[in-house]
Parts: C-alpha cells; sequence; structure tokens
C-alpha cells in the first residue's frame, strides 16, 4: 500500500495491492470494504446516530454536520480490479460493495489492485487532524479496509464510531509525507536511516521535498500512523527485547512524565506476558495523538497532556488491547465486552501491581475489581441495562453500551473467578491465550476454555450474565432449628459463599454450589477450607442450609464476605441485618 501525501488539501492518493486468501467454506461473488473516512460528512449514518442518540458522546455530537467541504473526510475509489480483470463497485456511506469479476472458491487467493483518495477530517474522533493538543495528524482507519468474513457471513457494518472487527495479513507500507514530519505507526520502519528516525539529517540530506517512510507489519488486522513536525521520538528497550516507542510534543505537560512512561510500561509488559501470554511483535509504539486513547496493532493514539498516573493509565489499556483486541481480536461489535471488558479487567490488575512496585503513585488495593463490581450493581438499578449479546452499534444509549462493554465486561471475569476459583481462572486465562490467539474467538469459545480447566458445567453463566440483564439477589431469610435459610430473589442463580462466626470468634465456612455446575470450586485466595454443602437446584427459590450445631452460638451469618458476587441488594446478605449506624 502507498500514499502519497498532499499536505496543502490534507489528502492522499493511495495505490493498495490486496492478496486476498478466502478462508472460507463458501464461494464468494463479492467482497467489502469499510470506507471510514466517509462518517465525516454531513448527514452520514455516524453523524445521524450522534444526533438523534439519547447521550451523543461529547466528541461527536452535532461536529460533523458543521463541517465545511474541506475540514470533511472522504475515502474514494477511483480503480478497483481482481487479477487483472476490472470489478463494479459501489459506495454506500462508509461501505464499498464490489462485484467481483470471478469468483472466490474456498482456500483461492486472488489479488484485489485499487486506487483510491482520501481527505482527513478535522479531528473528531479516533481519526483526523489537528487534535486539540497540536498534533498535526492522526490517521486511523485511513484506507480501504477488507470487510470480515466468517461462519457468520460478511460484516459489513455503517461506522458508528464503535468497535472493529478484520483478518490478519501483512501489511508493507510506504508512505511520502513532506520532509519536516516525524512519523509513527505499526510495524517496523525498514529505512530508519533515509528518513533521520532516530538521527539528526543535515538540509542537503533533506533535499527532497517528500520522504519515503516504509513499514512493514507481520500478522496484523489494521495499520495505523501519525504524524508532526515536533515529535519527539524516543526509545526504550524492555527487559526481553521488545523495544517500546515513544512518540510526543515536547513541553511542560508532557516531557516530565513520558519520561517516566517507558519504565512503567516495560513493568506491564513483563506482567502481562507472565500472565496473559506473551507478546509476539518485536516493537509497540505509544504515539501521542487522536482523541483519548484507542488501540492499534503494535501502536495506540493517546492524548499526552496528562498526570503521570492518567498517562500510565490509558497506556495501559491501549497497551492491553493488544492482547484482546489485537492476538485473539474476537468479533468486538457482537462481542464488544470481550475485548473492552476483558482490556478493563487486566488494565486494572496491571495498574495495581504497578502501585506495588512504586512506579505509579497510590495504594494498591487487595482486590481492586470490587469498584467495578459496584459500578455495575448500580447501574443494574437505571432501567438503561441491556445484554452483553446486544451489537455494539444497536446499543439504545451510549451509557448501555459503555457500562456492557467496559463495566459489565469486566465485572463478568470477576464473577467468573468467583465461581471457578482463582487457580482455574488464572490458568484458563492463560489457556485463552494460547487456544486461540489469531483465531477470532467468541463467547462460546471463551467458556469452553474455563469449562475445561475448572472441570465445571458454565454455560448457565454465559446464559444469564452474557445473555440476559437478570440480577443476582440472594438473603439470608433466618436462622434457627440447626439450619439457615437462604432465599433468591433475583433470577440469576449462583454458588454462595456463607461465612459464620460464632460468639466465640471462630469462624466456619460453608461452599454451596448449584446444581447446574456439576461439581464446586476447588477454593481461591478468598474463600478456602470450606465445607461443601449440598447443591442448590436452580429453579428453587428457598435452600435450606444444615448446620449440625446450635444456632444460638452463631454470631453473624453472611453471604459472600468478600464482596466480589454482583449481588444487587448486599443489604440482606447479613444476619443479624446491618443497622444505619453500623454502615457509617
Amino acid at each position: 500500500m502507498v500514499f502519497q501525501f498532499n499536505l496543502k488539501k490534507h489528502q492522499y492518493e493511495g495505490r493498495q495491492s490486496l492478496k486476498y486468501t478466502n478462508h472460507s467454506e463458501d464461494t464468494l461473488h463479492k467482497v467489502f470494504y469499510h470506507l471510514y473516512f466517509n462518517a465525516f460528512k454531513p448527514g452520514s449514518v455516524m453523524d445521524v446516530r450522534s444526533r438523534t442518540i439519547k447521550d451523543p458522546d461529547a466528541r461527536v455530537g452535532d461536529r460533523i454536520k458543521e463541517l465545511k467541504k474541506s475540514e470533511q473526510g472522504f475515502m474514494q475509489v477511483n480503480a478497483l480490479s481482481m487479477d487483472g480483470l476490472p470489478a463494479s463497485f459501489k459506495e454506500e456511506g462508509t461501505i464499498l460493495e464490489v462485484v467481483l469479476p470471478k469468483a472466490i472458491a474456498p482456500g483461492q487467493t486472488v489479488t484485489l489492485d485499487m486506487e483510491f483518495l482520501a481527505q482527513i477530517p478535522l479531528q473528531i474522533r479516533r481519526t483526523g487532524r489537528n487534535n486539540t493538543e497540536g498534533i498535526e495528524y492522526s490517521v486511523s482507519q485511513g484506507y480501504p479496509k477488507i470487510c470480515g468474513y466468517d461462519e457468520q457471513g460478511w460484516h459489513a457494518n455503517p461506522y458508528i464510531g464503535r468497535e472493529f472487527y478484520g483478518p490478519w495479513g501483512n501489511f508493507d507500507v510506504t508512505i511520502y509525507m513532506n520532509k519536516e514530519y516525524v512519523l509513527g505507526a505499526t510495524g517496523i520502519l525498514q529505512n530508519p536511516e533515509e528518513v533521520g528516525y532516530g538521527y539528526t539529517l543535515t538540509e542537503p540530506e533533506r533535499k527532497e521535498k517528500l520522504l519515503k517512510w516504509h513499514f512493514k507489519a507481520e500478522n496484523v488486522h489494521d495499520f495505523v500512523w501519525a504524524a508532526d513536525p515536533d515529535y519527539v521520538h524516543t526509545t526504550y528497550t524492555a527487559y526481553n527485547g521488545t523495544v517500546l516507542r515513544f512518540f510526543y510534543q515536547p513541553g511542560p505537560k508532557t516531557t516530565d512524565n513520558w519520561t517516566l512512561l517507558p519504565a512503567a510500561m516495560d513493568e506491564a509488559l513483563k506482567y502481562l506476558n507472565n500472565h496473559y501470554g506473551e507478546y509476539p511483535y518485536r516493537s509497540y509504539s505509544f504515539i501521542q495523538g487522536g482523541d483519548g486513547g484507542m488501540e492499534y496493532p503494535m501502536a495506540t493514539l493517546i492524548t499526552g497532556e496528562r498526570s503521570l498516573v492518567s498517562l500510565v493509565g490509558v497506556s495501559v489499556h491501549e497497551l492491553v488491547h493488544s492482547w484482546f483486541q489485537g492476538l485473539l481480536a474476537s468479533n468486538e461489535a457482537l462481542y464488544a465486552w470481550m475485548d473492552e471488558g476483558f482490556t478493563s479487567y487486566v488494565s486494572t490488575e496491571v495498574m495495581n501491581h504497578l502501585k506495588k512496585q512504586k512506579l505509579i503513585p497510590g495504594l494498591p488495593e487487595d482486590n481492586p475489581q470490587l469498584s467495578s463490581v459496584k459500578g455495575y450493581v448500580n447501574f443494574t438499578q437505571s432501567g438503561l441495562e441491556e445484554p452483553l449479546i446486544t451489537h455494539a452499534d444497536h446499543f439504545n444509549t451510549n451509557a448501555a453500551y459503555g457500562m456492557a462493554a467496559y463495566t459489565k465486561g469486566q465485572v463478568l471475569l470477576e464473577q467468573l473467578r468467583y465461581v471457578i476459583g482463582d487457580d482455574a481462572f488464572r490458568q484458563g486465562m492463560l489457556q485463552y491465550f494460547k487456544d486461540w490467539k489469531f483465531r477470532h474467538p467468541n463467547a462460546n469459545d471463551f467458556i469452553r476454555v474455563m469449562e475445561k480447566v475448572s472441570d465445571l458445567e458454565l454455560d448457565w453463566f454465559k446464559e444469564y450474565f452474557v445473555n440476559s440483564v437478570h440480577t443476582i439477589d440472594f438473603e439470608i431469610e433466618k436462622y434457627g432449628f440447626d439450619a439457615v435459610i437462604l432465599k433468591r430473589n433475583g433470577r440469576m442463580p449462583m454458588p454462595l459463599d456463607i461465612t459464620i462466626t460464632l460468639m466465640d470468634g471462630k469462624i466456619i465456612k460453608y461452599y454451596i454450589p448449584i446444581d447446574l455446575m456439576r461439581g464446586e470450586k476447588k477454593g481461591d485466595q478468598y474463600f478456602s477450607d470450606f465445607i461443601v454443602a449440598k447443591d442448590w437446584p436452580w429453579a428453587y427459590p428457598d435452600y435450606v442450609l444444615d448446620l449440625g450445631f446450635d444456632p444460638q452460638k452463631i454470631s453473624r451469618i453472611e453471604i459472600d464476605a468478600s464482596g466480589r458476587m454482583a449481588d444487587v441488594n448486599r443489604g440482606n446478605n447479613f444476619f443479624p441485618r446491618i443497622t444505619t449506624s453500623e454502615k457509617t
């Protein structure tokens, strides 16, 4: 792929030669491409969606509607052929529909050649020029991108600014850019000496008006680049030899914190490799740009004028996406929680680890996931919650999308850890990466991994927590006559950790599995040395826990003393009940 830049018009002419292999069992008569820049025109689906949704993203709002012609984005395909034969095509907003001159048989590889013209819009969402911090070009979604095709067929979703999905490939990209600019991008630069990348070129060496930047990246599913004349480019070799690159504009709001960032990212990379699987690429670039933080293969765009904790936090989050968005690469549109939610969970763990290592300020927590559990529980009372199974583009509100994709997706992992125990959970997260990297797993694939490592049935967990908005609510109704009476008020069944404190201070723990699990967890760091009680049949609203001792000896009974289970009414998890004075 070749980009020839026109700085005056903020445009580039592009040539793309795509070797496409049909890995499906179907014969393909059409292909589809994403034309993301076309979203940044008045009247686009993204524009109208933003102006009609109840709670629009403040970065978008009605800004697309107000763009002048010269400020808009567009991606215009001028020619397209397959193996030298012209293909007919039509543009429908952000999607290009191509009718092939010949069908592509299963296993067949063809070459699709394309010529296109693109104009970079003003920075609004993810991609654009002249962002709020003065970065001139943040070029993401900057080329016609082949849509994903899998067992469900084509995924040619119009772009409204949410999730992405596409096949892996090897990228060979050449960008001709004005000589005063420094570029950061996905992949490995092939000609650093020619462009002064990490070097200082004399003016005679910069005699050409345009410099050629040549990048290669293998086995990635997207390509991003950014350019600014004021970028400082620094490198840091991580503990295992991975080269970490940093591109930012120096100044009082950036330099000090960006100088501290590499050591924190080195430790983050080490933690991630040890706990979630090995990062396979030779480098990763942190690039100041965009409108917040956005992940891409081998690189991220992040706004850079932040406190140290905020800068490390956004950098960690986008780096973690390399595992769930970059290497596992589930269809985010269908399973946003498998990327955003899992990334949020792991990012929280990494940030807590960095606090323990004193690489960022703040006190580490015993369980940093509890705040997300509380956030999800609070949202269940809003009436806005929608199931995780909802397509990312079709949530009724941005609030419901954000809660599902990020918070409830994060809470899902904490609930799963509660259900199967720490050891199985840790083993499962590593096994998931090992089994499914570069394979686009879906929700069933993830759950099956966790079933295998825990030796438990978990389809019920997915059906309730992913496919519905049923909530968890258990109550200690009463105790007496050598037994405790428990009640399920919520629709979702769950195994229960029961902690009983006796008058003499002795603690007795009971674990109540549900029959749907066909087993029980083996214990974890928050709940161990327990007595396994009889199963709670999932359809029964009540349960009798036989104690075998005088209940008069009991001082306190509590469901889930660790606070991990997402019970929407924790006030009835205790007996005797907590009084108002005790709460305060």
